[in-house]
């Protein structure tokens, strides 16, 4: 649903100087300053400005990130997904007007829609976390959005997250599940809490909440559910994602399944000396190598 320069008249991003066109206001540390677009594929957000510094995660082209700083030379601080980190200048255009159209997931329970962009305004609607919105732009740190039943006023930038998902899920909890087995042994074949293969692993969690799926990594890929994702920006928690080692493969579409958790990182089942359910990183080393995509139910 993202709409940026060239799909919607009213969105014109510019290349614009380091300082934002929004009056400066004093805000939380999270809340949004403007909002940006990125132009380059597998964009790396990085934890500090540095291309030295650790990849927090991987953006698509074309998203919309809110901009948290701009007073670092040649990068921004943004916020996309609930990720958080910095960005090169050189592949993000920044909006002139503050005027876009994206989507937008609640971070917090009991976040209070209102009528104006300030916390002394009416409160409109009270929403949880994980819902939906639409927005429509971004006024002094908050943004303008409509909810799922017609609602239009404001809530503060730190309380949304830019999404380019139009739905909620049960990601969160998938997560809060998979990590109850951190620990579990590995064992080949297993699919239960007394030991568990990769494909074993995600197949036992997502049976908990009603996905019947393979047991085979290549099988769970292949299997027609939920809606492929084919860069790890674009991951949400709780989706699946897969890995395809040639040497492991053993002629199959993917080697290796596990779920992913945010901030760059998946649990799964691993066969490797430290084995059993781990966290792992997929933003850099074996599995970003290896990453073949993900499934989001």
């Amino acid at each position: 649903m993202t709409h940026f320069a060239g799909k919607a008249a009213k969105l014109f991003f510019l290349a614009l100087p380091m300082t934002l066109l929004l009056t400066a206001h004093t805000m939380a540390a999270d809340v949004a300053v403007g909002a940006g677009c990125t132009t380059g594929s597998s964009l790396r957000l990085r934890a500090e400005a540095s291309t030295s510094s650790d990849i927090v995660t991987t953006l698509d082209k074309s998203v919309a990130v809110a901009i948290l700083d701009d007073s670092t030379d040649g990068w921004y601080k943004v916020a996309y997904e609930g990720n958080i980190g910095y960005v090169s200048a050189d592949y993000l255009l920044v909006d002139q007007d503050n005027v876009f159209e994206t989507y937008g997931r609640v971070n917090s329970d009991g976040v209070n829609v209102r009528s104006g962009a300030s916390t002394e305004s009416s409160v409109l609607a009270t929403v949880d976390t994980d819902t939906i919105v639409t927005v429509n732009g971004l006024v002094d740190g908050w943004y303008d959005v409509t909810c799922k039943y017609g609602t239009e006023g404001y809530i503060r930038s730190d309380f949304l997250d830019l999404t380019q998902s139009s739905s909620s899920s049960s990601g969160s909890a998938i997560v809060d599940t998979a990590k109850q087995y951190l620990g579990v042994r590995y064992v080949y074949g297993g699919a239960s809490p007394s030991g568990f293969d990769c494909s074993g692993f995600t197949m036992y969690v997502y049976q908990q909440y009603g996905y019947s799926l393979p047991h085979t990594a290549t099988g769970q890929w292949q299997s027609g559910l939920g809606t492929k994702v084919w860069s790890i920006g674009a991951l949400q928690p709780g989706d699946l994602v897969f890995f395809n080692d040639p040497s492991r493969n053993a002629g199959k579409a993917c080697s290796h399944a596990g779920i992913y958790i945010g901030n760059g990182q998946f649990i799964h089942s691993s066969s490797s000396s430290s084995g059993g359910v781990i966290i792992s990183t997929l933003t850099s080393g074996y599995y970003y190598n290896y990453f073949v995509g993900g499934i989001h139910v």
